[in-house]
């Protein structure tokens, strides 16, 4: 199936007389007939449900669904896209260990690495995406258990080599992890280009409409965890709250890291989704392809109105010409990119406030990339704990505003922006 159908169709496919729509199963617990069978579960040797703070079917056919658009083997849905990206990071990685990520990522991804994590014993060194291949190669420790990246960063809209990434990460035997919330599955899929493991928070595109918070973590099935077994004992030792089962050589390659995550991870920390959340979910996926088409088509219109705007000192936008990420984008994510534009306003911080205190149809929010156009100023939001040097080397500077484009009609986005600007 194409990806169009997939949104449609993929995760659930109802036998004769069964409820065309995924089934929402809003029940905690699962009845057995014996103890026996009950214990086959809680021992790894059958597959089934239990309890659904580890698993839920409605759950596990969203998932499903996403790891089929993704190209993926497994995938596991959280609660929320940071607790997706916790997951994914720390299923590899415990104290004593490194992790080497790209500096412009989300703002509460780097807290989470650069502050909570470090206090878990986790070292992480930040480069710049477009940093030489002399500066990556460095950035390596003999610790070193993964790589992080944004296909799309947020909000500095860096379009992340995965290649380049992804060949680094495998000369060192370990896997390259890539945040694919911006582009979707519909516009890029990080598997094809060397990506291990894809994570997202469906709170954005996914699901589309302000509507449920939640995250996913797909893996490609492809990363060989027993070649590389001396750095992820995790998975290829045995885990003795299992009975010494050995994840990566009862589940193999394609099973291995989505049942560690949900075994042992999700058994302990809990950071699940509710059914309910994830039927919502399942509703804007139907939708994806459409409105990313849509996203994307009134960007391209609104980020070439803002390069011509006298007010409008930059515009970062892949999908113009004039970006230095244009070729990497055309590479990456030929269809487009996404609906999210950052720019500055002549005039800085005091310019940029003004500006979005008289907009009408985008509405000020912390959310970003759904059906509303919403707009952003990320330094005294969502980055607002980060030092000015960080903000820098994040790519997000004092006059960065954060459009997100949404999938109104594109002439009264035009409108509105252009009665704001003509305001300040």
């Amino acid at each position: 199936m194409r990806q169009e159908t997939k949104c449609i169709q993929a995760g659930y496919e109802p036998k004769n007389g069964e409820p065309r729509m995924i089934p929402i199963i809003q029940s905690t617990t699962f009845k057995y007939d014996s103890s026996e069978d009950m214990g086959k579960l809680f021992d790894l040797e059958a597959s089934g449900y239990f309890y659904t703070r580890l698993q839920n079917p409605t759950n596990d056919m969203v998932a499903a669904k996403i790891a089929a658009l993704e190209g993926g083997s497994a995938a596991m849905l959280t609660s929320s896209g940071q607790a997706a990206t916790f997951y994914a990071v720390f299923n590899l990685a415990g104290a004593g260990d490194h992790v080497v990520s790209s500096s412009t990522i989300y703002g509460g991804s780097f807290n989470l690495f650069n502050v909570t994590m470090r206090r878990m014993g986790i070292d992480f060194t930040f480069v710049d995406p477009d940093c030489s291949d002399e500066e990556l190669e460095a950035a390596f420790k003999p610790n070193t258990k993964a790589v992080f990246g944004e296909t799309l960063a947020n909000p500095a809209l860096n379009v992340l080599d995965i290649e380049r990434f992804a060949n680094a990460a495998h000369a060192h035997g370990v896997p390259l992890i890539v945040d694919n919330t911006f582009a979707t599955p519909i516009n890029c899929r990080p598997f094809e280009w060397g990506a291990d493991i894809v994570t997202h928070s469906t709170t954005k595109y996914m699901d589309g409409h302000d509507a449920t918070v939640g995250g996913c973590i797909v893996d490609s099935g492809k990363f060989d965890w027993m070649a590389h077994a001396d750095k992820f004992p995790g998975l290829c030792t045995p885990d003795e709250s299992y009975h010494g089962i050995t994840y990566a050589e009862k589940f193999g390659r394609e099973g291995a890291y989505i049942t560690k995550a949900t075994a042992q991870l999700m058994r302990d920390l809990g950071a699940i989704p509710s059914p309910m959340s994830c039927y919502m979910l399942n509703l804007g996926l139907e939708s994806l392809a459409v409105r990313v088409e849509r996203h994307c088509s009134n960007a391209q219109k609104i980020a070439e109105f803002l390069e011509a705007h006298e007010k409008i000192t930059w515009v970062n936008y892949p999908g113009l010409p004039g970006s230095r990420y244009y070729e990497r984008a055309q590479k990456y994510m030929p269809k487009g990119s996404c609906g999210v534009i950052s720019f500055g306003i002549k005039g800085g911080r005091t310019a940029a406030e003004s500006f979005m205190k008289h907009l009408k149809v985008a509405i000020i929010a912390t959310h970003v990339a759904d059906a509303h156009t919403c707009v952003l100023h990320p330094a005294s939001s969502t980055h607002r704990q980060m030092t000015d040097e960080e903000l820098i080397a994040g790519g997000v500077g004092p006059d960065l505003v954060r459009l997100s484009v949404g999938i109104e009609n594109v002439e009264d986005i035009l409108e509105d922006l252009a009665n704001a600007l003509n305001q300040i």
